[in-house]
This record gives structure tokens, C-alpha cells and sequence, in this order.
């Protein structure tokens, strides 16, 4: 199978700017990056796509063995990188694509030239000292709200997510990201997201590294991007002042500078 066509991937901006490739969290697809692409296609070859599963892939090529673990959306990544043929690219995850932009860089790091963490987690469940947001009795009653009635799961939790409630339009939008995705894998994506465990492959990172968080979050807390740096070498952390999980679309103009402040420099 064409691995643009399963991935639905989309190129745009500059042919000869550096390369960034921009990866969608838990529940979205690529169209939650069309604020910032159009200031990141100004400078730079912009590489757009949908897991396997999201968006307009092809979920004929779904497979819940492979996509149970992290690792098979980095595969995933590395084959997009394949197809066309990119070399010193720089990968841009959100959520949990900061963990599968990781694991990507560590298994073919000549094919990466810097990593950007868009609001990581790399455990979101507390262990001992560490702070993850959430303990296992919240992550179990999510994942059982999601199992039981992923519509209704959307609704409550996407205004959650989105935060910035003085702007309900931003968790409508997340929450119709949500809706059109099949339950059924929903439900294995979600497992994967909210079970993973990357910390032990956090100093394993071979690329320079931005992460980026906002000042208020409920899913990825400042403890947890200070973390993530902390255990990155080499890693620089930046807050927005922004409110929510997902930047790119509560304060675009921000995040697309972060992203080409770090690459340029």
C-alpha cells in the first residue's frame, strides 16, 4: 500500500526550506494544524499527516496489534520518512506524538535533525515522586467513561482538554475531532496514550529538543514539561502564555514562532 495514500499525507509551503513534519495527538487528525502551517509554510517544507486510524487514512490498514503500542505509530513516522525521502527533518508531535516523535529519533536518528514537544507527557499516571496529573483511579474511570460511551466521553472531556472556556468554540471543534473517529480504535488509542510509560527513553533522545507547554494545562501540568527537560539532554522548555492541551489552535501565532524560533536557530 502507498504509504501517502494510508497516511494521507499532505506537503506544502517551501520545497527549499528544512523539512518539518507535523504529527496530531489522541482523537485528531492533521486539520488541527491549519492555524500554524500556513505561518510554518512561509519558511519551511511543511509534511502533513493522519495516523493510521485518524483522519482520512486508511483504516483498511488499521490493525489493533500494531497500534496498541507507541512504537507502531513510529513506525509510522518512519515510513512517511521513507517514502519521501527525508533526511535531517524535524519532527513536531503533540501529546502523545511527543512520545512517538521520541521513539522515532532513537531508532533512526540520522534521519532527524531536532525534535519539538508540543504539550509532552511521557506517563501521565503518578508513580511515587513523580507527577504525571493523574493517578491510576483517574486514568481507569476515563478509560471506562471512554469504553462505555465515547460520544458522551467527547462531549465532557474535549472542553476539558481544550480548556480556554471563554472560547467554547475551541472545545467544539476538538470534540467533532473526536466524534469522527471509529470508537473502536478510539478506544485502543486511548489505552495506548494514557497506559504508556516513555520516561526511561527520555535520556535516550540523540537530537536537540524543544519542548513547549502552556502556563495552564490539566493534561500535560508544568511538572511534567520541566520533567521531560530535566531528563532530555540538552532540552529547552518553553511556556506559553496560553491556556489548554492544545496550543496550536488557542494561540497559533505563538506556537508557530516557538517551532521556527528553535528551528532557525
Amino acid at each position: 500500500m502507498d504509504v501517502r495514500t494510508r497516511n494521507n499525507v499532505v506537503v506544502t509551503g517551501r520545497e527549499d526550506g528544512p523539512a518539518l513534519l507535523l504529527a496530531h495527538g489522541f482523537g485528531c487528525d492533521q486539520n488541527l494544524w491549519r492555524l500554524v502551517t500556513p505561518i510554518l509554510a512561509e519558511r519551511f517544507r511543511v509534511v502533513l499527516f493522519d495516523y493510521v486510524g485518524s483522519g482520512r487514512s486508511d483504516l483498511t490498514a488499521w490493525r489493533p496489534q500494531r497500534y496498541s503500542r507507541l512504537d507502531g505509530y513510529a513506525e509510522d513516522v518512519l515510513e512517511i520518512c521513507r517514502a519521501l525521502d527525508l533526511r535531517d527533518v524535524v519532527f513536531v508531535g503533540h501529546s502523545v506524538s511527543a512520545m512517538v516523535g521520541v521513539l522515532a529519533t532513537i531508532a533512526e536518528p540520522d534521519r532527524f535533525a531536532k525534535l519539538v514537544l508540543v504539550t509532552p507527557s511521557p506517563r501521565y499516571v503518578d508513580d511515587g515522586d513523580y507527577r504525571g496529573g493523574f493517578s491510576q483511579a483517574d486514568i481507569d474511570e476515563l478509560l471506562e467513561s471512554l469504553e462505555s460511551n465515547y460520544l458522551g466521553w467527547s462531549a465532557a472531556m474535549a472542553p476539558v482538554i481544550m480548556g480556554n472556556p471563554d472560547r467554547p468554540e475551541l472545545g467544539r471543534e476538538l470534540q467533532n475531532a473526536f466524534c469522527r473517529t471509529d470508537p473502536a480504535i478510539a478506544r485502543v488509542f486511548a489505552r495506548t496514550t494514557f497506559l504508556a510509560d516513555n520516561r526511561a527513553d527520555l535520556p535516550k533522545v540523540p537530537v536537540p529538543t524543544l519542548a513547549i507547554e502552556c502556563a495552564q494545562d490539566v493534561i500535560a501540568p508544568p511538572e511534567v514539561g520541566r520533567y521531560v527537560c530535566d531528563q532530555i539532554p540538552g532540552c529547552r522548555l518553553v511556556t506559553l502564555d496560553a491556556t489548554g492541551h492544545c496550543p496550536q489552535l488557542s494561540a497559533p501565532e505563538a506556537t508557530a514562532e516557538a517551532i521556527a524560533g528553535f528551528v532557525e536557530s
